[in-house]
């Protein structure tokens, strides 16, 4: 599972230019689930996600998780993060998961980060989106949960 988080100031998703999900300060997570992925996928990037400390603090250094500064969630399902551009100019998409078995991952990722406290906002699965947001900083994050069964280098 691939979550590509986005520290913003605001943000929000419409679907046939309605608007379904908005939030100030907060995190947009563009999540990608992969063939193969478990709610223990969930369970780890909830919790990245959750405590990842990339908020300032008084000294403007990242020492603040969101759930520390009450930061927003906006989740948004994007199974191109799963992309390979390895061969050819057409990305594959075969490592992503079907939709059949994304969607309750997405869903669950929404409940857990509920359930650690987090106000979450999410846009529509598998529905053509168009997400505006202001990156802060700019922050930029990848996390991947395959990356928690990697040795950490030095």
């Amino acid at each position: 599972m691939r979550a590509l988080i986005q520290r913003v100031i605001q943000a929000s998703v419409s679907v046939d230019q309605q608007v379904v999900g908005a939030i100030e300060r907060g995190l947009v997570v563009f999540l990608g689930v992969g063939a193969g992925d478990t709610e223990e996928d969930v369970a780890y990037l909830a919790e990245k996600i959750a405590n990842l400390r990339i908020f300032a603090d008084a000294e403007d250094r990242f020492n603040l998780s969101a759930l520390e500064t009450g930061a927003q969630v906006l989740l948004v399902s994007q199974f191109t993060l799963y992309a390979d551009t390895r061969k050819g100019r057409r990305p594959s998409f075969a490592g992503a998961a079907s939709p059949q078995e994304a969607e309750p991952l997405f869903l669950r990722m929404a409940s857990l980060l509920r359930e650690l406290g987090l106000n979450v906002e999410k846009g529509r699965f598998q529905q053509h989106m168009l997400v505006s947001l202001v990156n802060d900083g700019p922050v930029t994050i990848m996390l991947d949960s395959q990356e928690r069964h990697r040795a950490r280098r030095g």
